[in-house]
């Protein structure tokens, strides 16, 4: 299938129904504020993470006594979603359980991922919704690539400003899961000046973040003002020398360091009770100075 185009004529997006994955941001010129998918780095621009955000102990995750395989991010990611609306500026993609799914998650849910651009701002809205008997664990995470430069300003000028100070430490993974020890922020204040030296040791990741929206960019000229209110964790992640840089809202993260609990046990994981239903939404604005 074909991407989905959506537009409001300041913004054009794409996406991609493998995954619902939002593969091009552009401004009413066409200038692109996505990765550009660089595989000699990351092919990816903006998966989805479900039912899991990050990796888990030996890919595998143990639920009431029973042990499931599942790849890093979950499998929504790699799961081709059902268009079921598109509007000039508004495009809905679901996925539901099926039984190749439930080998590796034995419930039954549904996921939508609604992308509309009003005006400046584009929003992505996921929501989860248990549709089987029992009570459902999960988490969920966003995943976007932003160009790192933006085609607005200077590249040494590009920054990280939270709406508050984050003073404190962050986690950092070894092997991909969760280290127990923290590590000192490299926020001074509210400002991150990202170096690609900070990714040498993978994501960072903020599980006390004061912050539920941030701006992105060179301050002095165009940037992106992005917004998360429902997600309560974010990790910042880049492959070294990559012309990207992931900016993240997680509501899950991976599995520490040991950690061999049950998966309702996992940290981040939250219940979904029969037919309850929990949405996640991220916009991103462009916005001059």
């Amino acid at each position: 299938m074909d991407n989905i185009s959506i537009s409001s004529g300041q913004l054009q997006a794409q996406i991609n129904p493998m995954g619902a994955e939002l593969v091009s941001l552009q401004d009413h010129t066409g200038c692109e504020m996505m990765s550009d998918g660089n595989p000699a780095f990351w092919s990816g621009r903006a998966p989805l993470l479900f039912p899991i955000v990050g990796q888990l102990n030996n890919d595998q995750y143990r639920l009431h006594g029973t042990s499931y395989t599942m790849e890093k991010h979950g499998f929504a990611r790699h799961s081709l979603f059902t268009l079921r609306a598109h509007e000039p500026n508004k495009a809905i993609f679901t996925l539901c359980s099926n039984e190749h799914i439930k080998q590796q998650y034995p419930f039954d849910f549904k996921l939508k991922i609604i992308f509309e651009i009003k005006d400046d701002t584009l929003s992505m809205t996921a929501e989860v919704s248990n549709k089987g008997d029992d009570a459902m664990p999960f988490s969920f995470g966003f995943h976007p690539a932003f160009a790192w430069p933006l085609p607005y300003g200077h590249k040494a000028a590009h920054k990280v400003i939270f709406e508050q100070d984050e003073p404190v430490p962050i986690r950092r993974l070894s092997d991909g899961l969760i280290e127990k020890q923290r590590h000192d922020s490299p926020v001074e204040g509210n400002v991150l000046a990202p170096l690609h030296d900070h990714f040498e040791d993978d994501a960072m990741i903020w599980d006390v973040l004061n912050s539920r929206r941030l701006s992105w960019g060179d301050p002095s000229s165009t940037y992106l003002d992005i917004a998360f209110p429902d997600t309560p964790w974010l990790g910042i992640w880049q492959k070294p020398h990559a012309q990207f840089l992931c900016i993240e809202p997680w509501a899950g993260m991976a599995d520490p360091v040991g950690f061999e609990g049950d998966f309702t046990e996992k940290p981040g994981v939250m219940m979904l009770a029969p037919e309850e239903s929990r949405s996640f939404c991220m916009t991103v604005r462009l916005k001059e100075n």
